[in-house]
């Protein structure tokens, strides 16, 4: 596996503890999640039909505010995967440094893999993909400029996994123009990176391969249920993005204590610039609170945001050692 965050396993592996006494700020996953209720037991047993998984799409164009072709599949993560099953090998150009899983996936099927620095750069690609907010340093680009970009390109992918909080960056509405896909997560906003549930927007034509190639239940019955649920609750939505636009500024001024310096972000995760990040991460982690590092960029610390008010308290505690 590729270096990420979540890796609670080897934390616990340096640092001891047991995983339920960890705060893993090490991913950009939202630490007060969507409040699932209950699931029924059909959900768990039954295949899913496809009047259900057609209800999940319907609730994910609402909540992602389009029209556009959509199918539903296991992660953003799953997407990912199938991508080089969507053209011919050829010159994959990435806007870097961004997700190390996509020039992973698309070396590892044969593609001509390219990172680059800046987008203009990606003119020409058979494939582009960009990051917007960008992981790991937030970087974000307006819809006006990927359209500017796209009839230089073959194929555009934007991936938009941390985009929820911040509709007015995401090109969802205009998701079905050709060589256009858009990538959205569920499990970062939502809190619930467990349940495995993603999507995949754009033209009928890419979106039937991606269906096809997924196959019959690409999604369970519980991810149905609670994402339909969680996809049509804008009161929750409009909530959860106005708490964590406040965090990130609370956040930012306990890093700005401690002499770090704002790289970027999104509205789950912020990253600074340290004097040393793995000292700073081992200080975190003696309090058994998880953080990622960059082998890369020794100076680069990232965190997401705390939760409940004892997480935040926690937080500070450490950091005024």
């Amino acid at each position: 596996m590729r270096e990420h965050g979540g890796n609670l396993d080897l934390a616990q592996q340096r640092f001891g503890g047991r995983a339920e006494d960890w705060i893993d700020l090490s991913t950009g996953i939202n630490r007060l999640p969507y409040p699932v209720g209950e699931v029924s037991a059909r959900a768990w047993s039954a295949l899913p039909a496809r009047a259900e998984i057609d209800a999940l799409h319907q609730a994910a164009q609402h909540a992602f505010r389009t029209s556009a072709p959509i199918v539903a599949l296991g992660g953003a993560q799953a997407a990912i995967q199938l991508l080089p099953q969507l053209a011919r090998r050829g010159r994959a150009c990435i806007l870097a440094p961004t997700y190390n899983e996509y020039a992973g996936v698309l070396s590892a099927a044969g593609w001509d893999v390219h990172e680059v620095g800046e987008l203009d750069a990606l003119a020409g690609a058979d494939l582009a993909v960009v990051v917007s907010p960008n992981n790991p340093d937030g970087r974000q680009f307006a819809p006006k400029e990927f359209l500017a970009l796209l009839p230089r390109v073959s194929r555009l992918v934007v991936d938009e996994s941390f985009a929820d909080a911040a509709p007015q960056l995401s090109l969802a509405p205009q998701a079905d123009r050709p060589g256009l896909l858009i990538l959205r997560s569920f499990g970062k906003f939502y809190g619930l990176a467990g349940l495995r549930l993603g999507f995949a927007l754009g033209n009928a034509a890419d979106v039937a391969r991606l269906a096809a190639a997924s196959g019959p239940w690409p999604v369970s019955g519980a991810a149905i249920t609670i994402g339909c649920r969680a996809l049509r609750d804008d009161a929750w939505a409009e909530a959860t993005s106005a708490r964590l636009a406040r965090d990130c500024v609370r956040l930012d001024e306990m890093a700005q204590m401690q002499g770090w310096r704002l790289v970027g972000g999104a509205p789950l995760f912020r990253l600074y610039e340290t004097p040393d990040a793995l000292a700073a991460q081992e200080k975190l982690a003696r309090a058994q609170i998880w953080s990622r590092v960059f082998a890369q960029q020794p100076t680069w610390l990232r965190l997401g945001l705390p939760g409940g008010e004892s997480e935040w308290t926690r937080l500070a505690e450490v950091l005024a050692r």
